[in-house]
């Protein structure tokens, strides 16, 4: 239940009304004390009867009514002790009422204060909120005295400018390097390609030339997935509808050929689970776990089984694989950049060690998270989790 959560609100408003319950409290103890010691001293009879044969009535005191005379005093001595205690059960119960009254506008009041207290907290939680959803434009620019409130509130718009700046900075960056590191490697590519279409150019230099056009296809990869987890670092802004069963499918049509070529069965089944996100960032997870699942696998008899479906109202993304014995120590380690198990960082033919940090990054910008673990008998468990 939500509103029995401990807030500052609700525990301001305890205090208040709880503070002012005590004052009230002794206020009325007071006050029952000093009335009861006025009554005490003016406790004898406000009149005595000291003759004879008098007829005295009363309807307040029915008993002098009918007592003898010689006892008409105590009598009335009796009465006036009554009608004593009964004004102070009187003036006890209407102060009670009186307090009780006072006791829900305390708390009422006590709650509308602390509200009113606690508005600009609520702004900078509204404000911190959008930031969140990689809105940086927003400010909370709140007016009013210059508190402490007011102080933490600047300091936050100035943490939001240096935000915005770097992040603006990062994705100026982003774009001029996609320019300037495609562009040479491209040009590569072509002068390389054109070289080794001449059919009248030497063996040694049609090798050369191989080696070197496979090394700068790596080099294009590299650059390529280093743009793509920049870019992936961050929220996804805009949101399209996206089946992750149809992501994994097409994921599996361009890993097919690799498959059957180093003879690994792909299996499962994709039942319907869409998201909110970007399609080309999900089928982006989808072909490199399917991928790593291919490759790191066994020389006979290996098989990937992808599957995808809705649980407790999130979709899930599951590729699971054989492959060789995975330490559990070595599970987070898989998931930096340029990591791999027990393999070369530099000219292995298994990727650029880049594809399960793209995953993490894509993932942690649709607000989902990746998790593995190792399977019994070797290979992993990759389980992409993601709102819908």
């Amino acid at each position: 239940m939500p509103w029995l959560r401990p807030t500052i609100r609700i525990r301001l408003t305890l205090l208040y009304g709880g503070m002012f319950l005590i004052a009230g409290i002794l206020l009325l103890s007071i006050i029952y004390l000093l009335a009861a010691q006025a009554l005490h001293e003016g406790g004898g009879p406000s009149f005595q009867v000291t003759g004879a044969n008098l007829d005295i009535t009363s309807s307040t005191c029915p008993a002098v009514n009918t007592v003898p005379d010689s006892e008409i005093n105590s009598v009335l001595k009796q009465c006036d002790a009554i009608e004593r205690q009964q004004a102070l059960d009187t003036l006890l119960s209407r102060s009670l009422l009186a307090l009780l009254g006072l006791a829900v506008i305390a708390f009422a009041f006590g709650y509308a204060m602390a509200g009113r207290v606690l508005a600009p907290l609520g702004r900078i939680t509204r404000t911190a909120r959008a930031v969140a959803g990689s809105d940086l434009s927003r400010r909370i620019e709140l007016d009013g005295p210059d508190d402490e409130l007011k102080e933490l509130a600047d300091t936050f718009d100035d943490m939001l400018e240096r935000l915005q700046r770097a992040f603006t900075a990062q994705q100026r960056f982003v774009g001029n390097a996609s320019h300037e590191l495609r562009t040479p490697l491209a040009i590569n590519r072509t002068l390389l390609e054109v070289h080794l279409s001449d059919p009248h150019a030497p063996t040694e230099l049609q090798q050369l030339g191989r080696t070197l056009l496979a090394t700068n296809e790596r080099s294009e990869q590299l650059v390529e997935g280093l743009l793509l987890l920049a870019r992936s670092d961050n929220q996804i802004v805009e949101r399209k509808p996206v089946d992750l069963a149809e992501v994994a499918s097409q994921a599996i049509d361009q890993v097919r050929t690799e498959a059957d070529a180093k003879g690994v069965e792909i299996r499962g089944e994709h039942a319907p689970a869409v998201v909110q996100g970007n399609g080309v960032l999900l089928e982006r997870i989808a072909l490199n776990l399917v991928q790593n699942a291919v490759r790191y696998n066994v020389a006979e008899g290996g098989w990937v089984e992808v599957t995808t479906e809705l649980q407790h109202g999130r979709a899930v993304l599951v590729v699971t694989n054989t492959g060789p014995v995975v330490p559990a120590y070595e599970i987070d380690n898989l998931f930096e950049p340029f990591r791999r198990l027990r393999t070369e960082r530099t000219g292995s033919d298994k990727g650029v060690g880049l594809g399960l940090s793209i995953v993490r990054s894509v993932a942690r910008a649709h607000g989902g998270h990746i998790a593995a673990q190792p399977r019994e008998g070797g290979g992993l468990v990759m389980r992409v989790t993601l709102p819908v």
